[in-house]
């Protein structure tokens, strides 16, 4: 079995969730301090993701760093190279797919701490930094690694966005899934088992323990 598309797809997970979760609780952090509306409105486009057909969100993000775009345009000039159909575009399209299950953990499990000791501290002098990575980040860390497993376990399977932004080329874009596919199409049913039981069980694993996380972060909830 060649284990190829499934190292990419190790490799393109990691550093999707990598940039998920950076981004993600820039954007959780951020939604904690503005109104209940506003929240709503963040978490409303935070999660639409999740509603669109992956072809179709993979039909908006090429729009969006295709090579007539801007942001195609500005990545060609300083990087030197098309954006599209590369494995960093594969980044991309997991890190967009996979988004939300990070934020839709990580924003409840920053809202759930006590504003009290947050108030505490900054009477005390602690910046926000501080605030953050000595305080937010210890009492929210179950639910953000909860976040981050899920969000990685979907960015190691994901297709359709995938498929749209990076292509299928052997050796350079073909993930995992990209290579499922092709197995079958070519009837080679021997490789395909091989590799979706792999992919299977390591993604199984990932969503055991973002379960396993968010249950105890549950129950601990409920406890207090």
């Amino acid at each position: 079995m060649d284990l190829t598309p499934l190292i990419l797809s190790v490799k393109v997970a990691s550093l999707a969730t990598l940039l998920v979760v950076t981004i993600g609780l820039a954007i959780a952090g951020l939604a904690t301090q503005v109104s209940v509306r506003a929240r709503y409105i963040v978490r409303l486009a935070a999660t639409m993701p999740l509603v669109l057909p992956p072809t179709v969100l993979g039909y908006y993000l090429l729009v969006m760093v295709g090579r007539d775009s801007a942001f195609g345009s500005a990545w060609r000039s300083f990087f030197g190279f098309d954006l599209v159909f590369t494995w960093q575009a594969a980044v991309m399209a997991a890190a967009v797919a996979s988004f939300p299950l990070f934020f839709m953990s990580a924003l409840p499990a920053l809202e759930e701490i006590d504003r009290s000791i947050i108030n505490a501290a900054r009477t005390l002098g602690k910046t926000e930094g501080q605030i953050f990575w000595q305080i937010k980040l210890p009492l929210a860390w179950r639910g953000i690694l909860s976040g981050a497993s899920l969000a990685f376990a979907r960015a190691i399977g994901d297709f359709g966005v995938t498929l749209m932004v990076a292509g299928n080329i052997p050796g350079r874009t073909r993930t995992a899934p990209l290579a499922i596919y092709d197995y079958v199409v070519v009837g080679d049913r021997v490789a395909a088992n091989q590799l979706a039981a792999v992919t299977t069980v390591f993604g199984l694993m990932l969503l055991f323990v973002g379960t396993w996380l968010a249950h105890r972060r549950l129950r601990r909830t409920e406890d207090a």
